[in-house]
């Protein structure tokens, strides 16, 4: 007995203190058993495509929510189905598992920074609760009152006076009202007040139906004396049902502006009567119709296609496709149709637009409805018909944009601009809904904070509070105070709480989730954390690091994969999975707490005790001597930034995260070039000038979108090499004796492809409130392809086998395909040798996308006066892998092209040739040049926050 509970004692004792992992054998993991420590910060590295996301995620997380979804009853788990087993044979002190992915940016325009911490939420709750109204008409407090009240201030403020009670039925509104006004008779009513005037109710009365009235009920006339106070009762409670809670007191005897007083059990202005509805938290939510603007539906912002975007040259005739949708003039309908009309006003196709009258040119653009003559166009059946209607070239643009076809609806959306909401502007409310304040600040004006300004705001209001706001907010204030300051924690002080979610990169997505999740205070949870520190400045370095410490100090285990220097050497333990990627990975080949895990001799052990380092060039390119000269840059938070970019250096653009990079160059610097060398119709943020555009004749950008949202999508198609593979497959003798084309090798067309995935090689099994989830398809295992078609071999691999090849694999087996070569070199180049051809977009991580999209760009001709742009290319890359990435950097920049990169690694930035650094904070306290030049130079800028790291890291190269 004494033998069994030591036992027990032990095996407990085990489980609190240790994760235990036995033949962990997913992807390209080798058979491996793994402990490491509970309720510790445990680093998962190592160099890309090792295998740390299989052990992470497809291990860990995978087992953790297969045994979750094996809690829930029999009945709930026939609809969400079985979970597949992870290969591995067994995890013990495995706690519940929460996974905060890159991956989890949500593309609803309608979420913001705000909805999805709940912020904006407890924010509805409070101005329901607490908010004061205000008149959108005179600026008046709204005010409410009961019968008792209003009784009370009509003895009191017109004792003797002569008063008309009325119940308003109609406000604001067209019609005849014959039906009402027989349904107030039969009720008994005699007299009505219609557009301020008491008319008697006579039998089939009616109103002009084209005009708009004010139509109250009169319910009693009487003397206001204390001997009527029941009478007077009665009217008023009659009134107010009949006016729906509204009664308006008509004085006769008082000065003309005196006459009309409103009263209200809602929220009423006393001046021009309007009302509001009982504030509930619907009110104040854009996403409810109760609360959305109704000119954009609560988005904030509106389609619409524009006469400029339709006309850009007016002084080009509508003949010679002055109407750039329509093109130049060809024999069909619609030219004749415009021909007609402007025949009629007594102009031609010919005449410059500048030259058409006002009116010609909105029957143009918006249609008419007079009836004209068309007189014959080739093949048409409207020979001399007589037309009634043209729609117009806008509204024609406009129902296209709404076509099933993709290319007619790009087509028609390039003429249209989104722009602010005219109606609520850009504040996505009602109008109501804006006019209810807090401390003299609306809804609206507190989510246009950023989250700096905001927590200032929401600590400091008290003193500004009544104390029933106080009273009623005090648990609501508190939440506020506690979800703004992990926000901040986390460094997302310069984000705003209307930012949309789709805006914002995969790190800043994950950093949200991370700050919500320690808002929730769980504890003995297992939290898995994919790269965390993506896109954040080495200063709010320190605070993501402190908040995963909170995070593991509640009582929670804590996995990171992560490369980040600072974060290993913070952590409590340190996993090292390699040595290689692929199928030479997948071990652990190190681990320990830093301390010791520095002494091993592993690739990231030497990089961490650098005897390994990414070497300073000893000299600084002089470039070109060219520059693109970009002038007065005022878009977001920008501050009218001048700036030159040297051409044919590698540039690196810096500073603290939302200091106005993206602004700068995405926003700003690559739609001028976009619009200038490619004709792009997406417009820039405000600048003044640019200058120097002529040194360049192609511009590249190479961000970390995904290159397919479905597993359809892969690199092989992305590269456009998956054609080329096709033709070697069909060219072969047994693909022509059995009379196949390429399409029989395509997994988007039917013929060869397996019909019941229709080539995606898995299924989709919808999870309702859960994630989606893709599944092998059942009958081609995930092959993609039929049996007939997976019978044609080229050196004994089928399509299908050369879709599972890795890049490496593949660059020896095509070695005698020039063109499939190119483009596998390429891949291989910028460290993507791991990754298979047919790897599903699905699966592929920001960084990687990233550079399948980068080797597409590689494999192509440079012309030697190509301008790249590249948004954070470290992302998910090792030490190791930055080394080859920035090999390839550099070999572009030598052949006399130029490379800008968006980055916060300082590997990259001290090999950059030079640097220009925003600041000094984020968002309103960004928006400026700090620093710029070469490295050294800006290291020794005391302004800038990337020169303080910087001068270390030269120092200790």
């Amino acid at each position: 007995m004494i033998i069994s509970i030591t036992l027990k004692q032990q095996s407990e004792a085990y489980v609190e203190e240790e994760i235990a992992i036995y033949g962990a054998r997913e992807n390209n993991l080798k058979n491996f058993d793994l402990t490491f420590p509970r309720n510790k910060l445990v680093v998962i590295t190592g160099v890309s495509g090792s295998g740390k996301s299989s052990l992470a995620f497809d291990t860990i997380y995978a087992e953790g929510q297969r045994r979750y979804m094996e809690s829930f009853s029999a009945y709930a788990r026939s609809f969400i189905g079985n979970m597949e087993r992870p290969d591995v044979d067994k995890i013990e002190g495995l706690s519940p598992v929460i996974s905060i992915e890159q991956k989890t940016t949500s593309r609803n325009p309608r979420s913001t920074v705000g909805t999805t911490t709940e912020i904006y939420d407890f924010l509805r709750l409070l101005y329901a609760r607490t908010g004061e109204a205000f008149s959108y008409v005179t600026g008046e407090k709204m005010i409410k009152q009961s019968e008792d009240q209003i009784i009370e201030f009509l003895m009191s403020h017109f004792d003797e006076q002569k008063m008309v009670i009325l119940a308003p039925v109609i406000k604001g509104r067209k019609g005849h009202y014959r039906e009402l006004f027989v349904q107030l008779r039969k009720q008994g009513y005699s007299k009505v007040r219609i557009d301020g005037e008491i008319q008697d109710l006579v039998p089939k009365m009616q109103v002009d139906r084209y005009k708009t009235h004010d139509i109250e009920v009169v319910i009693d006339r009487v003397k206001v004396v204390e001997k009527d106070r029941f009478r007077i009762a009665q009217s008023i409670k009659t009134a107010m049902k009949e006016g729906k809670g509204i009664i308006v007191c008509f004085f006769p005897d008082a000065p003309k502006k005196e006459q009309v007083k409103y009263f209200s059990k809602f929220l009423m202005d006393p001046k021009s009567g309007i009302s509001y509805d009982e504030p509930a938290p619907n009110m104040f939510s854009f996403n409810s119709p109760y609360g959305a603007c109704p000119t954009c539906n609560g988005l904030g912002e509106i389609e619409e296609i524009t006469k400029e975007a339709v006309i850009p040259d007016d002084s080009k005739s509508i003949f010679s496709g002055g109407i750039v949708p329509l093109g130049e003039y060809r024999d069909i309908y619609i030219f004749k149709m415009i021909e007609q009309h402007l025949k009629q006003r007594g102009f031609s196709l010919t005449t410059p637009i500048n030259e058409l009258s006002d009116e010609a040119i909105e029957v143009v653009l918006y249609g008419s409805d007079e009836e004209i003559e068309v007189l014959s166009a080739k093949d048409s059946k409207y020979d001399k018909a007589w037309i009634t209607q043209f729609e117009g070239v806008i509204p024609f643009l406009k129902r296209h944009a709404n076509s099933s076809s993709d290319k007619v609806k790009n087509w028609a959306e390039e003429f249209t601009i989104i722009k602010k909401c005219p109606t609520c502007n850009g504040q996505r409310l009602k109008k109501e809904s804006l006019h209810f304040k807090i401390a003299g600040k609306n809804i609206a004006e507190l989510a246009e904070m950023d989250i700096k300004a905001f927590g200032d705001w929401i600590n400091n209001v008290d003193p500004d509070l009544t104390e029933r706001q106080k009273t009623i907010g005090a648990e609501v204030l508190k939440e506020l105070r506690k979800r703004t300051g992990f926000l901040i924690d986390v460094g997302l002080d310069y984000l705003t709480l209307n930012r949309s979610l789709k805006t914002l990169s995969g790190g800043e997505a994950q950093r949200i989730r991370l700050a919500t999740q320690i808002g929730t205070q769980l504890v003995g949870v297992l939290y898995i954390l994919d790269e965390p520190s993506i896109g954040l400045h080495q200063r709010d370095n320190v605070k993501l690091i402190k908040a995963l410490q909170d995070l593991r100090d509640l009582g929670n285990s804590v996995i990171v994969v992560e490369h980040d220097k600072d974060m290993m050497l913070a952590s409590d333990y340190i996993l090292d999975i390699g040595p290689k990627a692929g199928l030479h990975g997948g071990n652990v080949v190190a681990a320990g707490e830093p301390s010791s895990f520095l002494k091993q001799h592993t690739t990231t052990a030497d990089y961490l005790s650098e005897k390994l380092a990414i070497e300073v060039p000893k000299q600084r390119r002089k470039g070109s001597g060219n520059v693109i000269s970009l002038k007065g840059a005022n878009g977001n938070n920008l501050r009218n930034v001048s700036v030159d970019f040297p051409l044919g250096k590698m540039i690196c653009v810096t500073g603290v995260s939302g200091s106005g990079k993206s602004t700068l160059i995405h926003d700003t610097l690559y739609p001028i070039l976009n619009q200038k060398i490619y004709k792009s119709k997406k417009n820039p943020k405000e600048y003044e000038s640019v200058e120097g555009l002529n040194f360049i004749d192609k511009v590249i950008e190479v961000d970390q979108s995904p290159i397919g949202r479905t597993p359809r999508s892969n690199p092989a198609t992305y590269t456009d090499m998956f054609s080329e593979i096709r033709s070697l497959f069909t060219n072969l003798p047994e693909s022509k004796i059995r009379g196949y084309k390429p399409g029989r090798f395509s997994f988007n067309v039917k013929g060869g492809r397996c019909e019941t995935c229709q080539g995606a090689g898995k299924k989709l099994i919808e999870m309702d409130f859960l994630p989606d989830v893709y599944v092998d398809c059942e009958d081609c295992k995930g092959k993609r392809y039929n049996r007939e078609t997976l019978e044609i071999r080229y050196k004994g691999k089928s399509i299908s086998d050369v879709l599972n090849m890795t890049v490496n694999q593949a660059v020896e087996f095509f070695e005698a395909y020039p063109k499939i070569l190119r483009k596998l070199t390429a891949l291989k180049e910028v460290g993507l040798g791991y990754i298979t051809l047919g790897q599903h977009a699905t699966t592929l991580s920001g960084g990687e996308a990233q550079r399948v999209k980068l080797a597409t760009e590689l494999s192509k001709k440079d012309t030697g006066r190509t301008f790249y742009i590249l948004d954070e290319p470290t992302t998910g890359l090792h030490f190791e892998d930055i080394q080859h990435l920035l090999n390839v950097l550099q070999q572009l920049v030598e052949k006399g092209n130029t490379v800008l990169v968006i980055e916060h690694n300082l590997d990259v930035i001290k090999v950059s040739d030079y640097i220009i650094d925003l600041g000094p904070e984020g968002g309103k306290g960004g928006g400026q040049i700090i620093a710029k030049g070469t490295p050294e130079q800006v290291a020794k800028s005391k302004k800038s926050y990337t020169a303080k790291f910087l001068r270390d890291e030269l120092k200790n190269s």
